[in-house]
């Protein structure tokens, strides 16, 4: 286990002027105050982190600077209200925006530093890493912040203060970078456990002719305008392609996880196109960067941690977005089955790649694929549009309560 203790505490949220924020009685803990951290066993068995591998007896402190170098998201307080009113602190229901915040902040990480970038503690950080940070600094003008994700999940059905699931805190990730036009990467939504090859394609080479692609003038891709996004990809990195976040939100069982699905978990985040995987266990959402053995390895937001405001010229004070004691553990079948996994391919031919490595997985004997991947969209599924969870679809509540059934039981403890 992750710790050898940790304690409870009661949270009572106090009833906030903004409007949805209802008072709510959450139990929740902090790592920090109260948890004892195991070192990192040392074993022979093969430790495996967002794509790299690493052996613990010869490699740990790799191992503790890789995981270092992932950005932290955790529980803040005294940042500023959401929407002008509301609540100061995401404590007790925000630990799933803040998962999701970390599975987007490694892909940024990738987008602009590369996936072997690592964080050296008390260096002044190149421009892209201050850059990146910032966008996720909890202010409401940050594109990526705990404002952003909270107002843009009213859009979802959900109000501020309550909790999410892996597949809204994906949808609303999917809609804020939209509005990112410092890194020009699109974010998908793979529903009905199916990754569609041309609607990927699509979304990542709008100017092609993909069937009338680029036709959608008022749509996602004008935002930053198909054939201006075309001529700065050329510019700057020659292929057309967006770089892709594709995100899949799972259900790997009814209440516990099934276990023909975990060598197949295990497989993903051995592609070094891995963002991990965001998901939980009861009473807690984590975001879960490697395995060990029969161990998952995750960060652990459950921290309650001061905001942060930059500098006058844009520096953070970056210690406490990066977690600097040994990663926390649990064994896999502990874990939720409600989970969304993470990818991130920079170009076409390393999604050409992933798709290659997914077919080899789908033909491993003794386990089952977690999700399908096709070449186009099968007859039978819904536009990817009308999966998008708006409230309007009169599906939309059947949908939610697949994807996001934990949220009764996952995170908030009414008592």
């Amino acid at each position: 286990m992750a710790f050898n203790r940790f304690f409870l505490y009661l949270n009572i949220l106090t009833a906030s002027r903004f409007v949805g924020f209802s008072l709510t009685a959450t139990l929740t803990y902090d790592t920090l105050r109260f948890g004892e951290f195991e070192d990192f066993p040392e074993t022979s068995d093969p430790v495996w982190i967002l794509g790299k591998e690493f052996n613990a007896l010869t490699e740990r402190d790799d191992i503790l600077s890789d995981v270092t170098s992932r950005l932290w998201f955790t529980y803040r307080k005294n940042f500023q209200p959401i929407g002008g009113t509301g609540p100061t602190s995401d404590t007790g229901w925000g630990c799933m925006l803040r998962c999701g915040q970390m599975i987007l902040g490694q892909a940024l990480v990738c987008r602009h530093l590369g996936r072997d970038w690592r964080w050296d503690k008390g260096q002044r950080q190149r421009d892209a890493y201050v850059s990146l940070l910032n966008a996720f600094i909890d202010k409401k003008d940050s594109c990526y912040s705990i404002h952003q994700i909270a107002q843009m999940g009213v859009g979802e059905g959900k109000s501020i203060g309550q909790w999410y699931g892996p597949n809204t805190v994906a949808q609303v990730l999917k809609k804020l970078a939209m509005f990112d036009r410092w890194s020009r990467q699109v974010v998908h939504v793979a529903m009905d456990n199916t990754v569609v090859i041309e609607d990927i394609k699509r979304l990542c080479m709008p100017w092609l002719d993909y069937g009338g692609a680029c036709a959608d003038p008022g749509g996602a891709s004008a935002l930053n305008g198909c054939m201006e996004g075309a001529g700065a990809m050329v510019e700057e990195e020659g292929p057309l392609w967006r770089p892709l976040v594709l995100l899949i939100p799972l259900r790997l069982g009814l209440t516990d996880i099934n276990e023909a699905y975990i060598e197949t978990l295990k497989q993903c985040f051995m592609l070094p196109q891995s963002l991990g995987v965001i998901g939980g266990k009861p009473n807690s959402a984590h975001y879960f960067i490697g395995y060990v053995g029969e161990e998952l390895i995750y960060l652990d937001p459950h921290t309650t941690q001061p905001s942060v405001e930059p500098s006058d010229d844009g520096q953070v004070h970056d210690d406490t977005y990066h977690c600097q004691h040994p990663p926390c553990r649990m064994h896999i079948c502990e874990l939720d089955p409600s989970i969304a996994a993470g990818f991130f391919c920079k170009t076409e031919d390393e999604f050409d790649d992933w798709c290659m490595r997914i077919r080899r997985l789908s033909c491993n004997r003794g386990s089952l694929p977690m999700f399908e991947l096709v070449e186009s969209q099968p007859s039978h599924m819904v536009s990817v549009d009308v999966l998008n969870l708006t409230p309007d679809f009169p599906d939309s509540d059947r949908l939610e309560r697949f994807f996001d059934s934990e949220d009764e039981e996952f995170e908030i403890l009414s008592l």
